[in-house]
């Protein structure tokens, strides 16, 4: 079986190449999909609509066609691991770790422990936490093997 295992959350690090070079490393049958990264592309999305005055429109805009993208992917997930970074709040993150729990889609968080207490819902409902890419990593060769 090839897994496919979209990535999700914080676009600051280098954790998802982290993480697929790992996989590749170890010749795991995954392959791996994710939102948009670019974080300027991905709030212009919305932009081939119309020029909007009001930052909420353009926003809500935007956050609908990337919607597209993101429910299609993790709607064909076999796993999603999703990420939880320092520098800013990830709160479309959260959004796809309840969409993956209502989907009943195993999902993985990562994320450093001094951010548990906020995050005690969304990892209530993961199928592990993991600290480092790493983790990740041996999270995938353990459940891929034959």
């Amino acid at each position: 079986m090839n897994w496919t295992v979209y990535l999700s959350g914080e676009i600051h690090t280098d954790w998802r190449q982290q993480i697929i070079a790992g996989a590749e490393r170890e010749n795991l049958p995954v392959s791996f999909t994710s939102a948009v990264t670019d974080h300027d592309a991905s709030d212009a999305a919305g932009d081939v609509l119309g020029a909007e005055s009001n930052n909420y429109w353009r926003d809500t805009k935007s956050s609908r066609v990337n919607q597209i993208r993101t429910k299609t992917l993790i709607e064909n997930s076999d796993l999603v691991v999703v990420r939880f970074g320092d520098k800013y709040k990830q709160w479309n993150a959260a959004f796809d770790a309840g969409y993956c729990a209502a989907l009943n889609i195993p999902y993985i968080t990562l994320h450093n422990d001094d951010i548990i207490h906020p995050l005690k819902e969304v990892d209530g409902s993961a199928m592990a936490w993991a600290q480092t890419p790493e983790q990740v990593v041996e999270i995938l060769k353990y459940v891929t093997r034959e």
